[in-house]
């Protein structure tokens, strides 16, 4: 028994999901390329960026997403903005912190 309320049903072909799956192929071989290079202290900030870009494509077509309504946007969308909230006072109490000196 389904709990949707869906009035139209969206069916998502086999073309897509090889163009997704050929997508999140070819970002995770990137991913593995720029290994090869030294970006310093950005490393790690390009790989989340390539993993976020792997993790919305999935989130879109692999839980359906793309077809949700906006309470269910909503609902997807709101721990991402707790996640950078939390990363972003991080990151300002670590470049504002007063070192001590004893």
């Amino acid at each position: 028994m389904s709990t949707h309320d869906h009035s139209e049903e969206h069916h998502t072909g086999l073309r897509v999901y090889g163009a997704v799956c050929l997508t999140l192929f070819v970002l995770t071989a990137v991913t593995v390329y720029i290994t090869k290079f030294d970006f310093g202290d950005m490393n790690i900030v390009v790989a989340m960026i390539i993993a976020s870009i792997k993790a919305g494509i999935v989130a879109l077509y692999f839980m359906h997403l793309k077809f949700e309504d906006k309470l269910t946007w909503i609902y997807a969308l709101y721990p991402l903005f707790l996640l950078f909230l939390l990363i972003g006072f991080t990151i300002i109490e670590t470049f504002t912190r007063v070192p001590v000196i004893r």
